[in-house]
């Protein structure tokens, strides 16, 4: 099976920085149709520029996509964009502390809203746009899509500062593994990617005001380094390519073998 993604459109939601960014760039260098979506019009407006050319392989999409119709509306620029959607890879999340004995701390229902029912609401109209696209084409075998969720190890973890961000994730994890079922008999295969620290540029930020993190993440990390934007955005696009056809309801981790260890050992960044 091959792992290339060349023809293919996708939409790559928190594309505007970070590890959408860098999954959303790997996709147009690897010759795949990309809609670059988030929430942040001027970042992508510094990446992509403001006009693009109607037969460009990258389009953007600015919106908050915890709004019923913005996702709709992603989803009808892609296609009135690219004529189909392929690929759904969902990296939008927010990391907000939480307060656990706090019963009027508001991070659950934030996080709630944004790292779990924004990724779920779009996973579904986008599989249902695949099936769709399935049955005018009467395509009765090979792959109809693939849908990639990128989360965190937190969900595996505990940390309660971050009960917030840990229970999404967990609730994110398990609309993997459903959907993955609930899609297979659709031959739309559903996988998540669970990370632990990336060299994003928040990261980098945050190792410039607190040099003495660096040697606690990768002193916490087996494989002894922080990953790379490109380590998330490979296994991402094997998730999303013919190379991964009999793998579906897998959440696979990117960590360097980070959360294999105690937790206690482990920094929560």
């Amino acid at each position: 099976m091959s792992s290339s993604i060349a023809g293919k459109c996708a939409i790559v939601t928190g594309a505007g920085r970070g590890i959408g960014l860098a999954i959303a760039n790997h996709f147009a260098e690897r010759g795949a149709r990309v809609m670059y979506a988030d929430a942040d019009e001027a970042r992508l407006i510094d990446e992509l520029g403001e006009d693009l050319a109607e037969d460009s392989p990258v389009r953007w999409f600015a919106g908050d996509l915890n709004e019923k119709l913005t996702a709709a509306n992603l989803l009808s620029a892609t296609v009135s964009a690219f004529d189909r959607v392929d690929i759904l890879v969902n990296t939008s999340r927010q990391i907000v502390h939480s307060d656990p004995l706090d019963p009027d701390d508001a991070a659950v229902d934030r996080l709630l809203r944004n790292n779990f029912l924004a990724p779920l609401r779009l996973m579904q109209n986008v599989a249902r746009r695949m099936i769709l696209q399935a049955d005018r084409e009467e395509s009765e075998e090979g792959p109809v899509g693939t849908i990639v969720n990128v989360a965190s190890i937190l969900p595996g973890r505990v940390h309660p500062g971050l009960l917030a961000y840990s229970v999404a994730g967990a609730a994110l994890d398990q609309a993997t593994r459903t959907m993955a079922v609930a899609l297979a008999q659709h031959r739309i295969r559903v996988n998540g990617v669970a990370v632990a620290s990336v060299m994003s540029a928040s990261l980098q930020s945050a190792l410039k005001e607190n040099p003495g993190w660096r040697d606690c993440l990768t002193g916490a990390t087996p494989a002894g380094r922080i990953a790379a934007p490109s380590d998330v955005a490979e296994t991402v696009q094997y998730l999303a390519s013919d190379a991964s056809a009999f793998v579906t309801g897998q959440v696979l981790c990117v960590d360097g073998g980070r959360g294999l260890l105690d937790p206690a050992r482990v920094p929560a960044y």
